[in-house]
């Protein structure tokens, strides 16, 4: 079952590395899509109004709901010290947990650096969790945009899971990063039909599903930007499967393979579960990807996704990286997608934002990928732009998603000839 490889890939490509002024959103992000998926599960950031207005905003949340998600607002007098804001912290949390008996975990999330708020919150969520436990567990990350990009809240979210779970010495897979419940479910029916179990998830949707780790564990990730969260596992002693990731079919079936090989899964049995959504998935990547075909594409840093949708967009849908830039490399987790990357696109790490902007203006791509900050002055000057954030907040991965995957990139091409189009007559 071993995967075809292109004669030369982008493993070795000299990386560019760039450090200046960045354009990203924080990892407070996360959250948005985190207190979805664990449903036991509240978030409470300790931080500034600022902060309240933008996961408010960032999330829709309306006024009336009940949202799994808070913030513990740091007035001046916290800041300055003058306030003991640990007694401030344990009583909020106190009424919180009161109020809501459903919370079974409790996330303490850092909007700022602790020499900023003043707070040791990683103490803080030890002495919390031995007032409230065992009915609550309580963890510490932070989501300061100082300190972590866009993505990078999940996986400091998960890293900070990973050293209490429980110890095991059971042989199973752990795929780990959060997905749609129903794009959680398609993964876990091809892993039974294949065999392949028990499987356990890193988010779990409760507390009770957490998995157990340890020498016996391998783990399967389906997020690139897991790259602490990946350590932690490994420190405990868990081994990963490194595999493309699951975009596309191609992206998904070599998911798949790498998983199938290890478990020893028969070669006719692997055909026979995958022969049939492999064709719906080429079907519609075939429907969608007509505009893609013989286009460029430019890759700002955002998500840490661009490597895997490079290697999607070029060798599914027939497109040209002119460059794929992400905010970190980390070559243990996106090697397997960089060996199928054609050799051509500028392969950069960080961001000097005007540097970029000007090789993006020179090279004057069909389409450039970047966020929401650029997105506008980009279509100002005429380019076609798609939003990175789109990406994360909508389900992509494994075989019935590659044609909505194609369809996300295609849809802005798709609308610049409409527009164009009106403009002529």
């Amino acid at each position: 079952m071993s995967l075809d490889l292109p004669t030369i890939g982008c493993r070795t490509t000299p990386v560019l590395k760039e450090r200046g002024q960045r354009e990203v959103f924080c990892g407070l992000t996360g959250i948005i899509w985190l207190h979805r998926k664990m449903q036991d599960a509240f978030f409470l950031v300790v931080g500034s109004r600022t902060c309240a207005h933008l996961l408010q905003a960032a999330a829709g949340v309306m006024i009336f709901a009940e949202p799994r998600f808070g913030t513990a607002i740091l007035e001046e007098k916290d800041l300055a010290g003058l306030a003991d804001a640990n007694a401030e912290l344990d009583r909020e949390v106190a009424r919180l947990l009161a109020r809501r008996p459903d919370i079974k975990q409790l996330f303490l999330v850092g909007s700022c650096p602790s020499e900023v708020i003043k707070l040791d919150l990683a103490r803080a969520a030890e002495r919390l969790s031995s007032v409230h436990s065992p009915h609550v567990r309580v963890y510490n990350y932070s989501g300061s945009g100082i300190e972590t990009t866009f993505t990078q809240g999940e996986d400091a979210c998960l890293a900070a899971m990973v050293p209490t779970l429980p110890a095991s010495t059971a042989r199973e897979l752990l795929v780990v990063g959060a997905m749609p419940d129903v794009v959680e479910d398609q993964c876990l029916s091809l892993l039974a039909q294949l065999g392949i179990g028990p499987v356990r998830m890193l988010p779990a949707r409760r507390a009770g599903d957490l998995p157990a780790v340890g020498a016996n564990t391998v783990f399967a990730l389906v997020q690139p930007f897991l790259g602490d969260t990946h350590a932690a596992l490994t420190r405990r002693g868990a081994r990963h499967l490194p595999a493309p990731f699951p975009f596309g079919e191609e992206g998904t079936t070599a998911w798949l393979r790498a998983i199938a090989e290890e478990f020893g899964v028969p070669r006719d049995l692997f055909e026979q579960v995958t022969a049939a959504p492999r064709a719906r998935a080429l079907k519609a990547i075939a429907t969608q990807s007509q505009e893609l075909q013989g286009k460029s594409v430019f890759f700002f840093p955002d998500s840490q996704l661009e490597i895997p949708l490079a290697r999607f967009l070029t060798r599914e849908c027939g497109m040209t990286a002119v460059e794929v830039g992400t905010p970190y490399l980390h070559e243990g987790l996106v090697g397997p997608d960089l060996d199928l990357l054609p050799q051509g696109p500028v392969i950069s790490e960080g961001q000097d934002v005007e540097k970029q902007l000007d090789r993006q203006r020179a090279a004057a791509p069909d389409l450039t990928v970047c966020g929401l900050g650029l997105a506008n002055p980009l279509e100002a000057e005429g380019h076609t732009t798609k939003w990175a954030i789109e990406l994360v907040f909508t389900p992509v991965h494994f075989y019935e998603q590659a044609g909505d995957l194609a369809g996300l990139f295609s849809r802005p091409l798709r609308r610049k000839a409409i527009l164009r189009k009106e403009a002529a007559e």
